[in-house]
């Protein structure tokens, strides 16, 4: 038999190292009898790529477990010190971000009100706050491996401008990507709010397992994540889930007469809060207090948060008759009070479509974007930080 070339040989036991790395990462920490069982791999296979792994600083020891005859063996785990992430979540009222080692741990995190008055203004606070918990995690920009930055509106490959962000004046402004990436000094990617929020979710809440889950992100506007055995589903241009852009009748916008309007501004804290008024609610009002107003028997408050959820059993059905998901997560500031909105939206539901989607509140509340972009920051980093160190233990041995 011909030996195969020297590449063909590194490649194999590439592959190898990766499938054992992602292993242990999936199913906990294992002995390398454990890991030839579950992978098919010849335990001197196992042994070997699990050296390089160690050398590479990927994987380190994870104390010992006595198998039934009384042997001891060593058990590994990822090295999470191996690389870092860091997560940005951008929205009209608050900045939160976070730091995450490989294993997906926090290890820093900031959070402040968004007083910006312009995009520029917005995005330095927004790295300012990001600095911070790169310095509280006792880290360096180079440290970080990615940056997954969340925000209203779809982002153009092709331009480097975000789209369709109403909420943030200015946002879409050429360049504004570029700078924050240069000022970070890391790799950075920039994502929708609702699909991170949809993502994270998925990984960490109320959607874990589903087969194909929508999240609806109601707070200042109206978006929709998709996620589709696992993966977020973009669409063609990374639109996909922009459902505040539905047409809807008489929908009254900013005090005007009920006209051909958008279901972003029928379904949102702006609609909560007008509505309320409308009923006679007076005072500084924000959604928050009209919620609040409704769990204590307010006649006003509870009428506006019924027709909140008479808008949004309209969403959920039109998004139903496309998607047929088995799972439809209420998030956002709006979609915080679910204990309110689910018996309307149930009810509504059952006048308006045949179909029975299973709707229930989201559970990393305020969170949901922040940790869809730690994890889609670690789903960038862990094969390049595999490379970058599996290729350096090659070029040394």
């Amino acid at each position: 038999m011909t030996t195969p070339p020297a590449w063909n040989r590194q490649r194999l036991r590439s592959n190898n190292e990766w499938l054992l790395l992602e292993r242990l990462r999936t199913s906990g920490p294992a002995s390398r009898a454990q890991l030839a069982r579950a992978s098919g791999l010849s335990k001197p296979t196992v042994s070997n790529a699990l050296a390089a792994l160690e050398r590479a600083g990927l994987v380190r020891e994870a104390g010992t477990h006595a198998g039934s005859r009384g042997r001891v063996a060593v058990l590994y785990e990822p090295d999470p010190r191996a690389g870092h992430v860091l997560g940005i979540d951008i929205g009209r009222a608050r900045l939160r971000t976070a730091v995450a080692d490989l294993a997906g741990t926090v290890v820093a995190r900031t959070e402040t009100r968004n007083r910006g008055r312009s995009a520029a203004a917005v995005a330095d606070a927004a790295l300012t706050c990001a600095q911070q918990a790169v310095e509280e995690a006792g880290l360096t920009p180079a440290a970080i491996v990615h940056t997954a930055v969340g925000t209203p509106g779809v982002f153009d490959r092709h331009t480097g401008r975000v789209r369709y962000a109403v909420n943030l004046p200015g946002w879409g402004r050429p360049g504004l990507v570029e700078r924050m990436r240069d000022r970070l000094g890391t790799p950075l990617s920039v994502h929708n709010d609702a699909n991170l929020a949809a993502l994270g979710e998925y990984t960490f809440g109320a959607g874990a397992g589903s087969r194909l889950f929508v999240y609806v992100l109601v707070g200042t506007g109206l978006g929709m994540g998709v996620v589709a055995d696992g993966e977020l589903f973009l669409g063609a241009h990374g639109a996909a889930g922009e459902i505040g852009f539905l047409p809807l009748d008489g929908v009254p916008h900013s005090g005007s007469a009920p006209r051909r309007g958008l279901l972003e501004d029928a379904v949102s804290a702006d609609a909560v809060v007008r509505a309320a008024r409308d009923r006679g609610m007076r005072g500084p009002l924000t959604a928050k207090r009209v919620f609040d107003a409704a769990r204590t028997g307010d006649w006003a408050a509870l009428d506006a948060v019924r027709q909140e959820g008479e808008r949004l059993a309209l969403a959920v059905a039109a998004v139903t008759a496309v998607l047929d998901p088995d799972l439809v997560v209420l998030g956002g500031g709006v979609g915080g009070g679910a204990d309110l909105l689910l018996t309307t939206v149930a009810e509504t539901l059952h006048r308006l479509t045949p179909l029975r989607p299973r709707v229930e509140p989201g559970t990393t509340a305020d969170d949901a974007v922040l940790l869809g972009a730690l994890t889609t920051a670690l789903r960038a980093a862990r094969p390049l930080v595999f490379d970058r160190r599996t290729g350096d233990i090659t070029q040394t041995d």
